[in-house]
């Protein structure tokens, strides 16, 4: 398994990047954030995933591991295949997407090009059901958050954080950093949880 890449970026066409490691040239397919990371450098990294398929081997490129897990979650999803996992990830930034998948938004979800609402149901549908499942066999965040906190609003940026591939106990207490820095809505508390991580 190939799990990262670090070298010299011979090309980069569209999502499509060329790293060379060791004497070796990887064609990487990447998210389009990790495209973006890599513009215009002559060096770069990739936290990568290697699919095989029926139709062949392919290399997949991502911008850093939380990214990674999501795309591993995502393809783990029935009838979600690595091309529908990447375009989800390149029509919506991580957090984005965590936060659609803990508040079961499926518009939004629905909003990727390619993305039915059928397919965009059954990731709410498996995906949260997974995190809910990991944060119910988890030990419960201590009871020290602020009073302003909401338990539904909390739960959901829970649910989101862990979907990222952090465990409950870590979760629980960005959440309450965020909330003590003033953080109020699910997006705002992912947001500032994640930077304290």
């Amino acid at each position: 398994m190939i799990g990262y890449i670090k070298g010299k970026i011979l090309s980069l066409v569209g999502d499509v990047a060329l790293v060379e490691a060791g004497g070796i040239g990887y064609e990487v397919l990447c998210t389009s954030s990790a495209a973006a990371g890599l513009a215009g450098k002559a060096e770069g990294e990739l936290y990568t995933s290697l699919q095989v398929r029926d139709d062949g081997v392919s290399l997949y490129g991502f911008c850093s591991p939380a990214e990674k897990n999501m795309f591993l979650k995502l393809v783990s999803v029935s009838g979600v295949g690595p091309k529908m996992g990447m375009a989800v990830l390149s029509g919506m930034d991580i957090n984005t997407l965590a936060v659609a998948i803990a508040s079961s938004d499926i518009k939004r979800l629905s909003a990727v090009k390619g993305l039915g609402k059928k397919t965009a149901e059954r990731i709410v549908l498996e995906l949260r059901e997974k995190v809910t499942q990991e944060a119910s066999s988890g030990s419960a965040p201590s009871d020290t958050a602020p009073l302003h906190s909401f338990a539904a609003d909390d739960e959901d940026a829970l649910v989101a954080l862990m979907s990222l591939g952090f465990t409950r106990a870590e979760s629980g207490r960005a959440i309450e950093r965020a909330r003590a820095q003033g953080a109020s809505s699910v997006e705002d508390v992912i947001r500032a949880a994640l930077k304290s991580m």
